[in-house]
């Protein structure tokens, strides 16, 4: 039967939109079955990232963070769990790809700041031979090349006397030399993405400022895509441009740092900011925590996650008890996973949560 070109065009299934963001992370999901149920850490995650720009990924404990860093850089392979989703990275789908594919994408492609340096830094080996043997893996080169490579690299996250350092044990640097070794390691390569979890965790003040100063710097140098995990709003205060909220391996509200900042409207995300210390103003009342905690990742609350411990959860009854919130668009480049009204989120932040900032 003879049609038109078009016609029979419309009649071919169409492929998934190809992505145009450099990470794109599309309804990720990463549940472990273990025996007492499936714990849906990442439940339905969905965000991008472009080269240049740092995202802020926020929540308490167990909301799935690091989870999701570890899923994008397939370090999940192997370990029975079930991962479901597509991440995209500059064209390229990652969940499906072999591991052997992801591995040698990690460290030249992508790398990561892991949480505890001491423990993710081998105890057995020299700083500098862990750098040599990051570079060598992805980069024909002499020992010789990568040991200068390596003492120029230390030299430029501020470790004095890299030389030196150079041939010392991790145990022999202070937690903040083994935060700065790490980004040296991590940065070896010059990777596109990176992946920074808790970069300023057990650290003092002082040696914070100085890591977040030195990612920003290296992050202008490279323009890379940074993603930074954490559960404190002062770092991606610092750093980011846009911030994702996630609750119970779920995405609560998203947006650009200002924006979360200035009028959040997920009642999530009011209670971490009235939890924050603040230093730009004075404040009388004692800080406002989160009542509650965290629910468990194999049972969580039908409807949504977050309204056993929501201050605002009757003005959204019954839905909030029975129906699992979307994701929705209040402005360009905001949304929110909440079932109250957008002019009553407004009205509530305005009249009961900002006052308490």
């Amino acid at each position: 039967m003879n049609r038109p070109v078009e016609e029979w065009a419309s009649l071919v299934p169409m492929e998934d939109d190809a992505p145009t963001a450099f990470l794109d992370v599309r309804d990720l999901r990463i549940h472990f079955p273990t025996d007492d149920g499936l714990v849906k850490s990442v439940d339905g995650l969905s965000f991008t990232l472009e080269r240049g720009r740092t995202l802020g990924i926020v929540g308490e404990s167990g909301s799935g963070k690091s989870v999701t860093s570890l899923g994008i850089l397939g370090l999940h392979k192997g370990q029975h769990a079930r991962i479901s989703g597509q991440v995209w990275l500059d064209g390229e789908e990652l969940v499906g790809a072999s591991p052997e594919h992801v591995r040698r994408l990690r460290g030249k492609k992508m790398a990561m700041i892991f949480q505890d340096p001491l423990s993710a830094m081998h105890p057995f080996y020299k700083v500098g031979d862990q750098i040599v043997e990051a570079y060598r893996v992805h980069n024909e080169v002499s020992k010789k090349q990568a040991r200068k490579h390596a003492i120029d690299m230390l030299g430029r996250v501020g470790i004095p006397q890299p030389s030196e350092r150079v041939d010392d044990y991790p145990h022999q640097f202070s937690g903040g030399m083994r935060q700065r070794a790490m980004i040296a390691m991590a940065l070896s390569c010059d990777p596109e993405l990176l992946i920074a979890d808790e970069p300023t965790t057990a650290l003092d003040v002082t040696v914070q400022a100085q890591i977040l100063d030195l990612v920003r710097e290296l992050q202008s140098e490279f323009n890379s895509a940074v993603m930074v995990i954490t559960h404190d709003l002062g770092v991606v205060a610092e750093l980011a441009d846009d911030i994702l909220v996630m609750y119970a391996g779920k995405a609560v509200e998203q947006g650009s740092a200002r924006e979360l900042f200035t009028a959040a409207e997920h009642p999530y995300t009011w209670g971490l900011l009235s939890s924050m210390p603040r230093l730009d103003r004075d404040r009388q009342d004692r800080l406002v925590p989160i009542a509650g905690s965290p629910p468990s990742l194999i049972n969580v609350p039908e409807g949504c996650a977050f309204h056993p411990r929501c201050r605002f959860c009757e003005l959204s009854a019954p839905r909030s008890l029975t129906e699992v919130p979307v994701m929705t668009e209040t402005s360009p480049g905001h949304r929110v996973a909440c079932h109250l009204e957008p002019a009553e989120r407004r009205r509530l932040w305005a009249e009961e949560v900002q006052p308490l900032l």
